[in-house]
């Protein structure tokens, strides 16, 4: 009994860092501007409001970042789990002369070594060129190639782990390649699927950088550059912050609790053989 108390202890102990900055972001979404600068801090006692999130709607088009977010970060994490899962399953099955494999894998890698800020200025120029400056097209195509080796590693890590003689099994039956990905193997390595298609959409959800460069007006700017639009040089609307960062939190938090299941197998797959 002693020892399960001690077992509890340290798990509150190791989620009150966690949860307690999202519990602060919250309550200061609900505090009035007097209540939010109270000395000592009013953590529970404080009279509630809607103000904060009333101006985030009807004083800022925050609605319109939030679906440009949305749009983008799903259409990006469904084009890099495409791209990435026919070029992860090809590293991984198909046989490849002079060990090319091995070469292509790690050259794939190798992209995700150079700091993102060092490709920021050929970017803004190419998009600039081609004509997608302040686009929602210009943000999927850079957050496709920011994901896709991210992608290809993890998906080519969880069709390695699937035997291959299902596939062979399958093409002496008839079936295609093809077919045998898609019947086959994909029901397979669907918890890894789901685990990589969610660290794809927070980090397509979450990007800042790339999105304040090359976005410029409300129309296609998403949310993060939205909540940093309330930092002015005359005040810092906290509360408009938190209540926009509470609707930032939402549907990540929901689409990860809807995949949880599938994403504690993912990232457990391949952790044991036998």
């Amino acid at each position: 009994m002693r020892r399960q108390a001690w077992v509890y202890l340290l798990l509150v102990a190791a989620l009150l860092p966690t949860l307690l900055p999202i519990y602060w972001v919250v309550t200061i979404s609900l505090k009035s501007v007097v209540d939010q600068f109270a000395v000592p801090p009013l953590w529970f006692r404080f009279a509630a409001t809607g103000e904060h999130y009333r101006d985030i709607f009807f004083v800022r088009p925050f609605g319109r970042y939030l679906w440009n977010s949305g749009v983008v970060a799903a259409v990006a994490t469904l084009l890099a789990l495409v791209l990435g899962t026919a070029a992860a399953y090809a590293l991984a099955r198909l046989p490849m002369k002079r060990n090319w494999n091995r070469h292509l894998s790690f050259w794939i890698l190798s992209t995700r070594m150079i700091p993102p800020i060092v490709t920021i200025l050929p970017l803004f120029l190419l998009v600039r060129d081609v004509g997608l400056l302040n686009t929602r097209l210009a943000l999927i195509v850079v957050y496709v190639g920011f994901t896709l080796p991210f992608v290809i590693w993890m998906m080519r890590g969880f069709f390695e782990e699937v035997p291959p003689e299902l596939e062979e099994a399958a093409l002496m039956d008839g079936s295609s390649r093809l077919r045998a990905l898609r019947d086959i193997v994909l029901p397979l390595v669907a918890p890894g699927l789901a685990a990589t298609a969610i660290f794809c959409l927070i980090i397509a959800w979450n990007e800042f950088l790339f999105a304040l460069i090359l976005t410029q007006t409300d129309t296609v700017m998403t949310l993060p550059v939205g909540i940093a639009g309330r930092v002015t040089q005359y005040e810092i609307k906290w509360g408009a912050m938190s209540a926009a960062g509470v609707l930032a939190m939402l549907p990540v938090f929901l689409f990860a609790l809807a995949a949880q299941r599938y994403l504690v197998r993912g990232l457990s797959l391949g952790a044991v053989k036998g």
